[in-house]
């Protein structure tokens, strides 16, 4: 178990080190959208290739953050019976979303998401917007983020199995937020 902790801290690691790629994108894109703005009403210039930047960006701060949301238990739920469950009930519950809902709509996110980003890639599509952006670097932010997820998901396993087992105490599966 040991092991499977250890890989389960440099899954945590690489969730993390997504996550900060991602805060530093809502800078970016905010950044981009005020020169954007700024540029369209001070001096009429405008383009389509800023507005699909920040959409881009917007989905890689989302699909790269979500892994780390997962870790930090962020993540949205249903609290209507969670909130009554004690700390062992609720890391079986976590375990039985993570294995039967997260973990196989990922799997199929990666495995349908994944052609659509190879056929932009191989075809060098283009936004049909004028001034549009390449589309194949934001078509493979589908299977990199959800491929992402499946470790983190993997990862949050590790730590409920260990937690149910003993090995770990219940809460420690929830680190503290990001810096």
């Amino acid at each position: 178990m040991n092991k499977l902790l250890a890989l389960a801290r440099q899954i945590d690691a690489l969730s993390r080190a997504a996550a900060l790629v991602a805060i530093w994108l809502v800078l970016i894109c905010a950044l981009v959208s005020a020169g954007n703005a700024l540029s369209r009403y001070t001096l009429d210039l405008s383009s389509n290739a800023w507005l699909e930047m920040q959409w881009y960006m917007f989905g890689a701060t989302v699909l790269l953050g979500a892994p780390h949301l997962l870790n930090k238990n962020g993540h949205i739920r249903v609290d209507l019976f969670y909130a009554k469950l004690n700390d062992r009930q609720r890391a079986w519950l976590d375990l039985g979303g993570l294995i039967f809902f997260l973990l196989p709509f990922s799997y199929f996110m990666v495995l349908y998401s994944w052609p659509w980003f190879v056929e932009a890639w191989q075809i060098n599509e283009i936004s049909a917007n004028a001034g549009g952006l390449v589309r194949w670097p934001v078509k493979l932010l589908l299977p990199l983020g959800f491929g992402l997820l499946i470790l983190q998901g993997l990862s949050e396993i590790i730590k409920r199995v260990a937690a149910l087992r003993g090995d770990i105490a219940l809460d420690t599966h929830y680190e503290r937020p990001l810096q």
